[in-house]
């Protein structure tokens, strides 16, 4: 048992450190010459980066990815602390389910975050207020990280939803 809780423990970090690094990371959409994630577009060139503020015209698009990782992210955190706690307070047969509701809320938070920014991401980088050409790039591997940290959320929430405090 105090293997399975082991596992967890470190399959919940690696969660929530995946979580951290797509969210915070930018290169969320890379090119050549540039990297964008949901807070700044860096030009490698001269390393000057650019801030998404509201003069661009997706800029709610943007806020709703960044709202949604930000959720995503604190509800992973919150339901390892509620994990925590309920593994010295449960009594014995009783259900995570607390975290498990909690884990699978980030879940949801990660891959609406994921899903908006696959759906819009063209609108996204068409957009004139860029001062380098963003159009021409491709995915990053913080995107990919983030819909790694959707399956590791899921997986997550269903381990704690099927588990029980034994011996």
């Amino acid at each position: 048992m105090l293997i399975l809780l082991a596992f967890i423990i470190v399959f919940h970090i690696t969660s929530a450190a995946l979580l951290f690094i797509s969210t915070i990371d930018n290169a969320w959409w890379v090119g050549d010459s540039f990297s964008a994630d949901v807070w700044r577009v860096c030009d490698m060139n001269t390393s000057i980066c650019t801030a998404i503020t509201g003069q661009f015209t997706e800029y709610q698009s943007i806020q709703a990815v960044q709202a949604t990782m930000i959720l995503s992210t604190i509800f992973c955190c919150v339901s390892f602390l509620v994990f925590i706690l309920q593994l010295f307070r449960l009594k014995q047969g009783e259900r995570f389910v607390l975290t498990s509701i909690i884990q699978l809320l980030s879940c949801l938070c990660v891959m609406i975050a994921a899903s908006i920014y696959t759906d819009r991401h063209e609108e996204l980088h068409m957009s004139n207020e860029y001062s380098i050409e963003v159009s021409r790039g491709q995915y990053g591997y913080s995107f990919v990280l983030a819909w790694i940290a959707f399956a590791f959320t899921l997986i997550s929430g269903v381990m704690y939803l099927v588990l029980r405090k034994r011996k």
